[in-house]
């Protein structure tokens, strides 16, 4: 007897071109190395449409709006939409403490730190431009009275890891960052508290605007 198939993640958006999904924390976006680690998104999307292609990734341990494209044109499309950075993302985090101004950004290159793979790290002499737009939503204390901020993220790159590495990168962490936060930081949260929560991007087939959004579980 054959195992039940995995869930589906929630779906937000499905035409004959495109997908879109909220993919929880926990969950691969791609297979990765190793038979323990070919369930992902996009198995499971394929599985239900045969033509599901990955366009782009969200790390293990972040949540939130993926899109997949439905064939090789419609792929094409939209890869050349992210690369050519006519796609706005938004992102959800809790970092710890108080960020001290509402809004700002961090341009810091980045690389990949070869000897302890898959950690980022910022390099100024060989390291990858790389830019992330912040905005304040909320500064608070959590229930242990801890301070901690809720803030808007805007990558303008996209970079892996560049989200967690910049927010470590100038003193507060993402809450359960298991990779960059340190230990007090870490334990504070039961998951890395980041989440996809918009994209806009033209449709690969029509070109006309579309807005995607995904509310955070936090």
């Amino acid at each position: 007897m054959s195992a039940p198939a995995a869930p589906l993640p929630p779906v937000l958006f499905a035409d004959n071109h495109l997908l879109a999904f909220d993919k929880p924390s926990g969950l691969l976006s791609v297979p990765g190395r190793g038979p323990d680690k070919q369930d992902c998104l996009a198995a499971r999307a394929r599985a239900r449409w045969p033509d599901a292609l990955v366009v782009h990734r969200l790390d293990m341990a972040t949540s939130g709006l993926i899109v997949m494209a439905r064939g090789l044109e419609m792929q094409r499309r939209l890869s050349a939409a992210f690369a050519d950075r006519e796609t706005a993302k938004e992102y959800v985090a809790v970092v710890d403490g108080w960020l001290a101004s509402d809004a700002g950004e961090i341009a810091l290159p980045l690389i990949t730190d070869w000897p302890n793979r898959p950690r980022q790290m910022v390099d100024h002499a060989i390291g990858k431009p790389s830019l992330t737009r912040w905005q304040v939503l909320a500064r608070s204390h959590d229930g242990q009275g801890h301070a901690q901020t809720r803030v808007a993220l805007f990558p303008v790159t996209g970079r892996s890891h560049q989200l967690r590495v910049h927010l470590q990168a100038i003193g507060h962490p993402i809450l359960g960052d298991a990779l960059y936060a340190p230990p007090a930081a870490l334990a504070r949260a039961p998951r890395l508290l980041l989440h996809a929560c918009a994209l806009a991007l033209p449709h690969p087939a029509t070109g006309q605007p579309l807005a995607l959004r995904c509310e955070p579980p936090f």
